[in-house]
């Protein structure tokens, strides 16, 4: 009884929180962890011990497959460089830093204990950056590579922790095959695994199966691999990764609609959840090491040099990684020059097929599409300076730091040292970020260019449905099935498919508006009266439930058709 009655209260907080955070501008995850903290320390409040096998295994693999669901793979392998660099290299020189440095300041802590908690520290939390930054015109490819090195970076803390604690000793050739063995291990089954998932859930119909089945994946990918001493959380990425790139050709609409809708809301809970549980634990914490010589105010003085010090790793690592990326242009250029050359010479030879054709001139677009991405937003030093200061640490900092054994050597001491960092990097960074994004790019209108691509892709959709649309036409016209058509339904199915494509017409227009006197487009002009023709009949339906006239069974049916019509008014950026 008191559990269910704490979820309720924590989910309710959580949503409070989450809608004050929205009105005020300040991230959620860092009023989530200030609330945890005075709650704790309430003087009815029990002491608050969460066991880190529950965070390892119930709360990561979930939260890091909605993650990985919901990165396009695209992003992703444009920003492969950038991503490995900050997730896996960085990570590494970090803990090695931290641990080696903290060993020769206080030689009472054991090299290896200082790099388990340098490998604690290590790897980011986007959630607060990536929110902040979504708020405030945070370039899109900035975004992207937050988000893609939270992915990775758990798992290279994660593997090299476990290396650091084994036989109390660190020894790198063992590191390095462990690790070695770890990442490849843990790709290989994500991949597999992410292959069976797919195929699975692509032949059932039923959207309540698949709905279960989806939950069962992260855990479908993790358990395997822990078990045979891989990386779980880099196989739950690899096979969220999979999924959200297969989704759109293997799973139904339905099937996509209900997996984003019911993600999206575990995340939310989870997520700031675990904030909230952040801050309830410093009291916690605090008592652990009451009796310790090292009181809590010198553990705090490590804590923030321990920031110190990864604040400085970060920034001198990204200098030489922006400086590596100057060329990237030129060789994406050279690259769509190549086979540009290839793709000309194969269009005009008659002894390639079509289908053969096909994939080179996708491999020519392709090209392309990551020549102007590489060119229109290319990495600069306000880039790199926001990279920097977005280094913020979270849920797999305090979870990693709760399973070092018990027998290692100060651990209560390193366990409240990774919260201290934590907690400084959220506050420190989450409240300074905003102001440096909006020093960085004063007045960005990061909608301009968003309402171009809007505008330009469903151009590019609606002409793709003109041409089916005249090639199935033009091939009956021999006396097929369509021969005989009226052409009013012909039109008919024009002006349906440009009403669904509505939506974006509005996004665009809103993303460029600018002030109360923007006049109103036609697609807002039409979306406007097609929710003024809706509300009418959604109030209808309401009298004719309450008059009782219909059966509750063609009610129904009505109040689907509605609200499948109002979300295909809604826009897509605000479904998002």
């Amino acid at each position: 009884m008191e559990i269910g009655l704490v979820a309720v209260v924590g989910i309710v907080l959580v949503v409070a929180v989450a809608i004050v955070s929205s009105r005020i501008g300040v991230a959620a995850p860092l009023l989530l962890v200030v609330a945890g903290i005075g709650i704790g320390y309430l003087p009815f409040v029990p002491l608050v011990e969460i066991d880190p096998e529950i965070i390892l295994l119930g709360v990561l693999p979930p939260l890091l497959y909605a993650a990985a669901v919901n990165v396009p793979f695209v992003d992703f392998r444009r920003n492969f460089k950038p991503v490995i660099g900050l997730s896996v290299v960085l990570v590494i020189l970090s803990a090695v830093i931290v641990g080696v440095l903290l060993h020769l300041i206080i030689p009472a802590i054991p090299l290896p204990v200082g790099i388990a908690l340098g490998a604690v520290v290590s790897p980011t939390d986007a959630v607060a950056a990536t929110s902040i930054g979504k708020k405030l015109g945070m370039p899109s490819r900035l975004v992207s590579i937050l988000e893609g090195e939270s992915l990775v970076n758990d798992a290279t803390s994660l593997v090299l922790l476990k290396t650091a604690v084994a036989a109390g000793s660190f020894v790198f050739w063992d590191a390095v095959g462990n690790f070695s063995f770890a990442v490849a291990a843990a790709v290989l089954i994500g991949f597999v695994m992410g292959i069976i998932t797919v195929w699975l859930r692509s032949h059932l119909r039923n959207p309540v199966y698949d709905t279960v089945i989806s939950f069962t994946v992260p855990f479908v990918a993790f358990i395997p691999a822990e078990y045979v001493g891989a990386s779980g959380v880099l196989a739950v990425v690899v096979t969220g990764l999979y999924t959200g790139h297969h989704s759109a050709k293997r799973f139904s609409a339905t099937a996509r609609v209900n997996e984003r809708l019911n993600w999206r809301t575990l995340q939310f809970v989870v997520e700031n959840g675990v904030f909230l549980v952040m801050g309830l634990q410093l009291h916690s914490l605090v008592e652990q090491v009451s009796d310790s010589p090292w009181k809590f105010q010198h553990l705090t003085l490590i804590g923030l040099g321990v920031v110190l010090v990864l604040i400085l790793c970060r920034a001198l690592f990204l200098a030489p990684l922006l400086w590596s990326m100057r060329g990237d242009a030129d060789r994406l250029e050279h690259r769509s020059r190549t086979i540009g050359l290839f793709a000309a010479r194969a269009k005009g030879s008659d002894r390639v097929d079509p289908s053969k054709m096909k994939r080179v001139e996708l491999m020519r677009q392709r090209s392309e599409a990551d020549l102007a991405h590489e060119q229109e937003q290319a990495l600069g030093w306000r880039d790199g300076a926001v990279l920097s200061w977005s280094g913020m640490r979270g849920v797999v900092t305090l979870a990693a730091a709760q399973t070092i054994p018990t027998e290692v050597p100060y651990r209560a001491q390193v366990v409240l040292i990774a919260f201290i960092v934590a907690i400084a990097t959220l506050l420190l960074h989450g409240l300074t970020l905003p102001m440096m994004i909006r020093r960085l790019w004063p007045g960005q209108n990061a909608g301009s260019h968003t309402a171009r691509e809007l505008a330009a892709l469903r151009t590019d959709l609606l002409e793709a449905g003109d041409t089916a649309l005249e090639d199935e036409l033009s091939g009956d016209e021999s006396g097929g099935a369509s021969s005989d058509l009226d052409p009013a339904l012909i039109d008919r199915v024009r002006q349906t498919s440009k009403a669904a494509l509505a939506p974006l017409a509005l996004s665009a227009s809103s993303a460029t508006a600018s002030g109360d006197s923007a006049a109103e487009t036609p697609a807002q002009a039409y979306l406007r009266l097609a929710r003024t023709v809706l509300q009418a009949q959604r109030e209808t339906l309401i009298e004719e439930q309450a008059i009782g006239r219909y059966s509750s069974q063609t009610l129904r049916a009505a109040e689907v058709a509605l609200d499948a019509h109002e979300t295909r008014l809604t826009p897509p950026t605000e479904s998002h």
